[in-house]
């Protein structure tokens, strides 16, 4: 659509977290009105009506926004003649919500907003306690969009021919690779990598906690943005050798250096978005767990529009360097994309301490209603440490 690749890039990232944002809707759709079929079945007839209008669009020139919008506004203009070309541990401050009414609720001095009840509130703080850690995986998915962006983008410039044939791999079809990835892992995961945590006292029944696995994915994250930068940097490097930086010709390095990155997020993934799911349905109230479920959604649209939000912000700080912004223009060759994925690696980096540190301090549902303040609890918060 005649997008620059950092203008593209942008665009993409935006409808992603807009589509899934709307998991919170579904969530609580499901939870207060519907039932979770009727709710898959509204989300999927709405999406491919979606993805129909976005073909004819993109197919005819008379369906594109700036067409109609333009059309919009000249509407009183004479038509032209051209034609047209076809944990948190403060949280007893809410105790004190709960009150006894001062008699039945259909006593006129009855509000449900100033007299709650001791589950009422205990419901409120299991939920508060979870929005450190879902507020530690949108790092993690603002790495994520970065497989259907600038990774496509950086592919497209290589030689995607596979070893030793002529066919092309299409770039837009490379996010096929952390799926495969997934397929591959997904049994080392559940029959090497469980057994072996099994063997440990984690307290957890399959051998690594929720907290674990999330913080495993966080950490793949960071090994991903580190390959990423170092692989653009073979990318240039190649581009420089052949005299190509300036030029769109195929830079004559296999497109497969790319696979590297796409591994390690595939890894990061698969730990972290089955570790978010479990995560938050087995600590959300019973009420409340499709909405909580979603919250694993709601993150992706979060990282989605961080990483709009970052290049915007890098561009913009960027701008006054001598060399101008990093991720402008409309030759990819041109851009500091390794600086910037190393600035994302440093942010990750970033988020994993700092997941660390909730982490450490979370307290597990089950063991904060079974136990009080017991060691068991406090065991469990020592074992998220190694995540």
């Amino acid at each position: 659509m005649n997008f620059s690749p950092s203008a593209s890039a942008n665009t993409v990232t935006c409808f992603m977290g807009t589509a899934f944002l709307l998991a919170l809707l579904g969530g609580f759709l499901s939870d207060s009105y519907l039932t979770t079929y009727c709710i898959y079945v509204i989300s999927a007839i709405t999406q491919l009506l979606g993805l129909l209008i976005l073909t004819l669009q993109a197919h005819s020139s008379s369906l594109q926004p700036p067409v109609l919008i333009s059309a919009t506004r000249n509407r009183r203009a004479t038509p032209s003649s051209r034609p047209t070309r076809t944990t948190l541990p403060n949280t007893t401050f809410l105790d004190r919500a709960i009150s006894d009414p001062p008699g039945p609720h259909d006593d006129p001095q009855y509000s449900p907003w100033l007299h709650c009840t001791v589950s009422q509130v205990e419901d409120s703080k299991s939920v508060l306690r979870t929005l450190p850690i879902f507020a530690s995986t949108v790092m993690l998915n603002c790495c994520l969009a970065q497989l259907s962006t600038f990774s496509v983008q950086q592919a497209a410039t290589m030689d995607t021919r596979l070893v030793g044939t002529t066919f092309r791999v299409p770039p837009a079809s490379l996010p096929v690779f952390p799926v495969l990835f997934v397929l591959i892992l997904a049994p080392v995961y559940n029959h090497v990598i469980l057994p072996f945590f099994s063997r440990r006292d984690t307290g957890s029944e399959p051998g690594i906690t929720h907290l674990q696995r999330i913080g495993t994915g966080l950490g793949f994250s960071v090994l991903a943005m580190a390959t990423a930068a170092l692989v653009e940097t073979k990318r240039k490097r190649a581009a420089a050798r052949s005299g190509l930086a300036g030029s769109t010709e195929p830079i004559p390095i296999t497109f497969l250096w790319v696979a590297l990155q796409y591994l390690f997020l595939g890894s990061a993934d698969l730990f972290s978005l089955a570790g978010q799911m479990e995560f938050f349905f087995s600590e959300a109230p019973a009420g409340m767990r499709s909405l909580a479920t979603s919250l694993s959604w709601a993150s992706l649209a979060v990282g989605y529009y961080l990483s709009s939000v970052l290049v915007g912000l890098v561009n913009w700080a960027t701008g006054r360097l001598p060399g101008g912004p990093w991720l402008r223009g409309s030759n990819l060759n041109r851009y500091r994309l390794e600086r910037f994925y190393w600035l994302m690696c440093g942010l990750s980096g970033l988020n994993l301490l700092q997941y660390v540190f909730w982490a450490r301090r979370y307290r597990y549902r089950a063991a904060a209603e079974g136990g009080g303040g017991g060691g068991r609890g406090e065991e469990e918060d020592g074992d998220e440490g190694g995540a």
